[in-house]
C-alpha cells in the first residue's frame, strides 16, 4: 500500500521551489558532491551528511524518476554550493539551511527512498565518522 504524502505535509511548497531547484540543479556534480562531503563531514555533522547520503543514493537509482532526480540535484546542488542563504562556515547553524533543502527534497521524493539507500548511506556514515557514529 503505497502513502499518499503530499509536499503540504512537509511544509514545504514544492511550485515555489521550481525555479530555485534548477539554479542549483546545474551546480551538482558526483565530484563535488564527494568533495564536500569530505571536506565537511565533521563540521556539518551526522545529521545532514546522512540525508544527503540519502537522497544521494536514492537518486542514483535506475528506478527513481526522472523528476524525483531533478528534484534531488536541485537539494544536493544547493548543499554544494559555495554561497548559502547561511554560509557554511558560520558556527553552529551554517548548515541549517542545507539541511532544510535536503529535508524538503527529501519530502517531495519520500516514496522513491528504499531501505537500501539508508543502508548506503549509513555504511558511508560508519566511514566517514571513523565509526563514531
Amino acid at each position: 500500500m503505497q502513502d499518499n504524502f503530499q509536499t503540504e505535509d512537509f511544509g514545504f511548497d514544492a511550485e515555489a521551489a521550481e525555479p530555485k531547484k534548477e539554479k542549483y540543479e546545474k551546480k551538482y556534480s558526483e565530484r563535488r558532491f564527494n568533495n564536500k562531503l569530505v571536506r565537511f563531514a565533521i563540521k556539518a555533522g551526522e545529521r545532514v551528511i546522512e540525508q544527503a547520503l540519502v537522497i544521494y543514493y536514492t537518486m542514483r537509482d535506475k528506478d527513481t524518476p526522472k523528476k524525483s532526480k531533478a528534484v534531488i540535484m536541485g537539494a544536493l546542488g544547493y548543499f554544494i554550493a559555495p554561497l548559502d542563504l547561511i554560509p557554511d562556515l558560520t558556527p553552529a547553524v551554517g548548515f541549517t539551511d542545507d539541511y532544510m533543502a535536503l529535508m524538503g527534497a527529501i519530502g517531495m521524493v519520500v516514496l522513491h527512498i528504499k531501505d537500501s539507500h539508508r543502508l548506503a548511506a549509513r555504511e558511508k556514515i560508519e566511514k566517514l565518522f571513523g565509526g563514531r557514529v
